[in-house]
């Protein structure tokens, strides 16, 4: 029986040559009589090594990477020939990167066909669906909320909370809304997911329908995913057909539907209300809140907001139990994260694991430290509007709570690496820059005080090799003040979290002298 050969269809592996090489091997074993074309699977995260191609023979898989269509005919010789090739990893679940790992939202991420039912159904997809369905709507909330799980996108709100806020509110209607538009620097997970494991997704919205009463549902997905958008709106029309979704879940006589919408191009989109706004055809302006979305949330009604991370974690917390679940992680942090890895990076990639690992075990164990080999200077966690922390703080705790007492921001998980040749002045400038660029303009500390943010950095920089640095500092630091406390939202709250930290840091860069720690605000 001949081997299956997987090529990753992820757009990640996609960008390094993967659809040139499935293309090379689908050729060459038409050529040899082998078996059919290569099955497309999602990527396993490791992006250093991609094109990742695996070969499965007797259930057993084996990497080869990073592969290029020049490599194909001699790797499909060794193949064949049962023969060693420079390019063999060896099997895939040893990998050390994955075996350190506990993959649970991502335990079929490049494991399946992503638009495979069967496939999902064998690699035990639909048990959290089945064990859904025969309970309550206040047992289904009951797990979620035990289970510990917060949400992914950021805030890490818990769960369960929200979800028993919209079940307890009237409506005539309510709904689900994924929040898929994922737009943190450093950050691919939703993506990953989306592409990769669709019908989790899926079966986690029809799950949280079930728990608050919601029959409708919508996906806000990012227009910079053309290949997710592919891949959703495929698994949609297959979902009704297996029935995940539609009129009938698994013939339960319930229902749920799902609409996908193609986002506004606004990074400001990826907040609640300025989402739901979008959604209505509106422009993506900031809702001042009360009322929470899950009160009057989508057309003035009950609605959850959730993202991909967190809906596509729920299914597991049903199959498994919420005891399982919350077994992992620790404190306040319970089960796991999708940890992603970029910048200057030497092995770029995704790391789920349960929280409790230190920034430092990341950084280092997983990630291999700078691609450049110089020392890391800098990480920012947490996308744009997050701190960037210094070597003294690499032995953080990745949880919430140990995270936020440092001054930082765990977010969406996503980790951009720089190395001792960064400026962090001209990246405090940025984060400005970002902020005045990307702001809805409905407040005045954002839409201004981005603007004169990036007035003070400008003359910091061009005068820290003089003496006109210290008194913008203090202006500066007044500056983020008022943009923290003034802010309608999180986009002008969070701007000077980037900048305080780089002055705090990295003071040198702007020509100052190091504060002391109390005169730090």
């Amino acid at each position: 029986m001949s081997p299956r050969i997987f090529v990753p269809g992820d757009s990640g592996a996609v960008s390094v040559g993967a659809d040139e090489v499935a293309m090379a091997i689908a050729a060459q074993c038409s050529q040899r009589g082998l078996a059919p074309a290569p099955i497309r699977n999602g990527s396993r995260g490791l992006y250093w090594l991609e094109p990742l191609v695996e070969v499965e023979r007797d259930g057993v898989r084996v990497a080869y990477g990073p592969v290029g269509v020049d490599d194909v005919p001699g790797l499909l010789d060794a193949i064949a020939e049962g023969a060693d090739h420079p390019l063999c990893l060896g099997p895939t679940a040893e990998m050390p990167y994955l075996a350190a790992q506990t993959r649970v939202t991502f335990e079929r991420v490049g494991v399946i066909d992503p638009l495979s039912m069967d496939d999902y159904r064998a690699h035990g997809g639909l048990r959290g669906l089945e064990a859904a369905l025969v309970k309550t709507s206040v047992e289904i909330v009951d797990t979620v909320e035990a289970s510990g799980l917060r949400g992914r996108g950021g805030a890490g709100f818990p769960t369960g909370i929200k979800w028993r806020t919209v079940a307890g509110t009237q409506g005539p209607q309510k709904y689900i809304v994924c929040n898929a538009d994922e737009g943190d620097s450093g950050t691919f997970s939703d993506r990953m997911l989306m592409e990769g494991d669709p019908y989790t997704l899926l079966e986690g919205m029809a799950i949280a329908g079930l728990a608050v009463g919601a029959d409708h549902g919508f996906i806000y997905l990012r227009s910079e995913y053309p290949h997710a958008w592919r891949t959703l709106t495929a698994a949609i029309e297959r979902a009704e057909q297996a029935g995940l979704l539609g009129h009938d879940l698994l013939g339960s006589g319930k229902r749920f539907r799902v609409e996908l919408i193609k986002g506004a191009g606004s990074y400001v989109c990826g907040e609640e209300t300025s989402l739901l706004e979008s959604i209505e055809g509106k422009r993506g302006l900031v809702r001042a809140k009360p009322p929470l979305p899950a009160v009057e949330g989508l057309f003035g009604l009950p609605t959850v907001v959730n993202n991909v991370i967190t809906l596509a974690s729920v299914p597991a917390v049903l199959a498994d139990g919420a005891e399982a679940y919350a077994s992992k992680g620790v404190g306040r942090s319970r089960g796991t994260l999708a940890f992603q890895l970029a910048g200057n990076c030497a092995r770029p990639g995704l790391v789920e694991v349960p929280f409790g690992l230190t920034l430092r075990e990341l950084l280092y164990d997983f990630g291999g430290g700078t691609a450049s080999g110089r020392p890391i200077r800098a990480v920012q966690a947490g996308g744009p509007l997050g701190a960037y922390l210094p070597e003294a703080q690499f032995d953080l705790v990745l949880d919430y709570e140990s995270f936020a007492a440092g001054g930082g921001t765990i977010g969406h998980g996503g980790l951009v690496v720089f190395d001792d040749a960064v400026d962090m002045a001209a990246m405090a400038r940025y984060a400005m820059a970002f902020c005045a660029e990307e702001s809805c303009g409905k407040c005045t500390p954002c839409r201004i005080g981005s603007v004169r943010g990036v007035e003070l950095l400008d003359r910091m920089i061009a005068n820290r090799d003089g003496d006109g640095s210290a008194n913008n500092d203090t202006l500066l630091r007044d500056l983020c003040r008022t943009m923290v406390d003034g802010s309608l939202c999180a986009m002008g709250g969070m701007t000077p979290f980037p900048v305080l930290s780089a002055l705090n840091h990295y003071p040198e860069d702007f020509g100052l002298a190091a504060r002391e720690p109390e005169e730090i605000r």
